[in-house]
């Protein structure tokens, strides 16, 4: 193997150390490649200073081990594996390790865009932060459904991507949990009423809208002793909760059709239950059990989300200076002067506007269950 002396350094180093260059005798570089680096470093960075511009300090790629890559913002060789994935760079890697890279774009979007909300609402909305700020102090700080909550969550049209209004985030979630679809929200109110078509199949077979209940024992004194032998876990979990078994839920599922009891279109999963008389009402599918869950089992709630998604909900009117302003509900009033907690009264006479003025025909009244009482009685003998 051939070896050479480099000008700079004074040491013999192999051949391999050396670039090569047809010009010269031996065909290689008067340098080392060390030294060649240094070289082209000092007058790339007295150029730059003449310049006026700021360059970092020079490293040798070399000096990075297999496996390892240097970080350009902490100055620290790291593990490729603590780098992102850039198709962009030759090296398929980010240039800064991942706490670097994500206090880099950080930086850069509050620099470009103020603050990092207001990128990401401007980026999935096309609102800016102020913009949110103005539709909440139009609202009166509180969600535009429940009113009662404070306004913090941007609801848009999925189909469109329009934004609507500033939500809480339970009732944000549930109108995603039924969909979007006010049919399915006036169904769940019905539903909860006890008026749907669910408790009229209810009447029919067993001449009331629900069964079970913590009360079952005391009207039912041979309920707990029907069957024998030991029971399954699902029997004892139901008889607790709910005040029926596995029996009872397999009557209530077949006369369902296996089928949700709100919205039909999906398989019947949990048991449901009033939370103030503990009877069973039927048995949702997940996501319009959740959903009543998130809108607080509550008819009126359900009516105005459906309304609120047809934008019969908020309206924008005169207001008395001659500008406009919002309203929430019938009656009228501006949600700027209703302290919070003081939305009560409108809240009740709103819902039975909603309830008296559906955009479909209403079905035919049914009597409504007094409750707490005795529930059905089912049979399995």
């Amino acid at each position: 193997m051939r070896s050479k002396k480099c000008l700079d350094c004074q040491e013999v180093k192999p051949a391999t150390e050396f670039w090569k260059l047809q010009s010269s005798k031996d065909g290689l570089a008067c340098y080392c490649k060390a030294c060649f680096s240094l070289r082209n470093s000092r007058y790339y960075r007295k150029k730059q200073a003449n310049l006026g511009k700021r360059t970092r300090e020079y490293r040798r790629y070399s000096d990075v081990p297999e496996g390892m890559k240097y970080c350009a913002r902490c100055k620290e060789i790291k593990s490729v594996n603590e780098f992102g994935k850039n198709r962009s760079e030759s090296s398929g890697l980010t240039n800064y390790c991942r706490p670097c890279h994500s206090e880099a774009t950080q930086e850069t979007r509050n620099r470009n865009h103020g603050s990092v909300r207001n990128y990401l609402l401007k980026l999935r909305y096309g609102v800016t932060e102020q913009q949110v700020e103005e539709m909440v102090a139009e609202q009166g700080g509180v969600c535009a459904i429940c009113l009662r909550a404070d306004a913090k969550h941007v609801d848009h049209d999925h189909l469109t991507g329009l934004v609507r209004r500033i939500l809480c985030f339970k009732f944000n979630g549930g109108l995603g949990q039924f969909e979007d679809d006010p049919v399915k929200l006036r169904l769940a109110a019905d539903y909860l009423e006890l008026r749907g078509s669910h408790a009229r199949r209810m009447r029919i077979e067993i001449g009331t809208p629900v069964i079970g209940g913590p009360d079952r024992v005391r009207w039912d004194p041979f309920w707990r002793s029907r069957g024998s032998g030991q029971q399954s876990s699902r029997h004892y979990h139901l008889r607790q909760k709910y005040g029926i078994n596995d029996k009872d839920a397999e009557w209530l599922l077949k006369l369902q059709m296996g089928q949700c009891a709100v919205c039909g279109d999906f398989p019947a999963e949990h048991v449901d239950h009033d939370h103030e008389s503990g009877a069973v009402r039927g048995m949702p599918c997940s996501a319009c059990n959740t959903g009543m869950g998130q809108l607080r089992d509550d008819p009126i709630t359900l009516r105005r989300a459906a309304d609120y998604v047809e934008g019969r909900l908020v309206q924008t009117v005169a207001a008395e200076d001659g500008s406009t302003r919002l309203s929430l509900t019938v009656p009228d009033v501006d949600p700027a002067s209703v302290p919070r907690g003081g939305w009560k009264a409108y809240w009740e006479q709103d819902g039975q506007y909603r309830k008296q003025t559906l955009p479909f025909d209403e079905e035919l009244d049914m009597p409504e269950w007094e409750g707490p009482g005795p529930a059905g009685v089912l049979s399995h003998d």
